[in-house]
């Protein structure tokens, strides 16, 4: 099959010497507004060009130009030119290259980042002679921790039978650890996401029972005339001379009335307060539980070229990303075999008084 194209003046520029050192590298700061509208008005003639020609009419060529151009510009509707989207109207799922439709834009921070994302799960028991990865998921790092441990948990306990699970503050949220519970995992959070309220009184100052959610005590040890849970909050009714003559009273929860004074306390919040807590008590247990996975990450960025595969599309970089983490797991049971797990034997203790010999 043979067929005659003819370019636009534009498009035969394409062609020429120099022209992608001329857009990218030469132009001024002032142009880039104007070479970008220029060059997807030069996308928008390749897709009219394509679209004349029937046999193209299904090519992966012009299947990714439409998408491209639908996700990057509009069409303006008093000029009817192309115009460039606004940098907050791009889908975060858009097209980040033509030969890998699966990768998807990410800003952590204020570092923006194109690709996947990849979440492991390795086994920490001081009693193992040594430890495995024993679960990962490459994903569209779009996708939030959150969501990829709703998927992941229950998989990892019916595989590992996993009991503990230990992870940092961004898988948490209150689905999660409804999750946990369901699957019997207890999650441990090295931190917890978001920042602890400052203005007043942290909600476990008030004395809350643990399987009603009704609270019981205020924190000066008041209790409340009636109390219950309602519309997702904990509810308590104080006499208006106690709060009102309280030295904690810019602190308070509590909200003076007519004839009484009361505290409306979000469930989610005492939840949150809850575990905030645990998380501060356990601390250090956790996060030393969970320090060896980062030396993991960093062994399969450094010693197997994880930071930059050398393949493209979703299901290549799952296929490579499993070959790597065999290939540390071996690692790590080569040098078992090996003996470099081994523990140090204990030095030898000195009691009494050391005597030096003369030869």
């Amino acid at each position: 099959m043979v067929c005659l194209i003819t370019l636009t003046q534009e498009l035969a520029k394409v062609l020429q010497e120099g022209f992608k050192t001329d857009t990218l590298y030469r132009s001024k700061p002032s142009e880039n507004d104007s070479r970008l509208e220029k060059l997807l008005s030069m996308c928008l003639d390749a897709r009219n060009i394509l679209e004349g020609i029937p046999q193209m009419h299904n090519c992966d060529e012009l299947r990714i130009l439409r998408r491209f151009l639908s996700e990057q510009a509009y069409i303006e509707a008093e000029t009817g030119h192309l115009k460039a989207k606004e940098s907050k109207d791009i889908p975060t799922d858009s097209l980040q290259s033509v030969y890998d439709e699966d990768a998807t834009y990410h800003k952590k921070g204020t570092k923006g980042q194109s690709g996947y994302v990849l979440e492991i799960a390795e086994t920490c028991a001081k009693d193992n002679p040594f430890q495995l990865i024993t679960d990962y998921q490459v994903d569209k790092n779009i996708k939030s921790d959150v969501e990829i441990i709703q998927d992941r948990l229950p998989e990892i306990r019916n595989n590992t039978g996993c009991t503990d699970l230990y992870v940092d503050g961004g898988f948490h949220s209150e689905d999660v650890v409804k999750l946990g519970n369901e699957s019997h995992v207890e999650l441990h959070f090295t931190n917890l996401n978001g920042t602890e309220p400052h203005k007043k009184l942290p909600v476990t100052a008030y004395e809350i029972d643990e399987t009603t959610n009704i609270i019981t005590k205020c924190p000066k040890g008041f209790v409340p005339q009636y109390a219950g849970v309602k519309n997702g909050q904990t509810v308590a009714h104080f006499p208006l001379e106690v709060c009102s003559n309280c030295e904690l009273r810019d602190q308070c929860h509590s909200k003076l009335q007519k004839r009484d004074s009361v505290v409306r306390i979000n469930l989610k919040s005492v939840v949150t307060a809850r575990q905030r807590e645990r998380v501060t008590a356990a601390k250090k247990e956790n996060t030393s539980k969970r320090a060896a996975i980062e030396g993991t990450n960093s062994a399969l960025k450094r010693g197997h070229g994880l930071d930059k595969l050398l393949v493209r599309g979703m299901n290549r970089c799952i296929a490579v990303v499993g070959y790597k983490v065999i290939a540390q797991n071996i690692r790590h049971f080569t040098k078992y075999m090996l003996g470099g797990y081994r523990k140090p034997k204990p030095k030898p203790q000195y009691s009494g008084i050391l005597v030096p010999v003369c030869g």
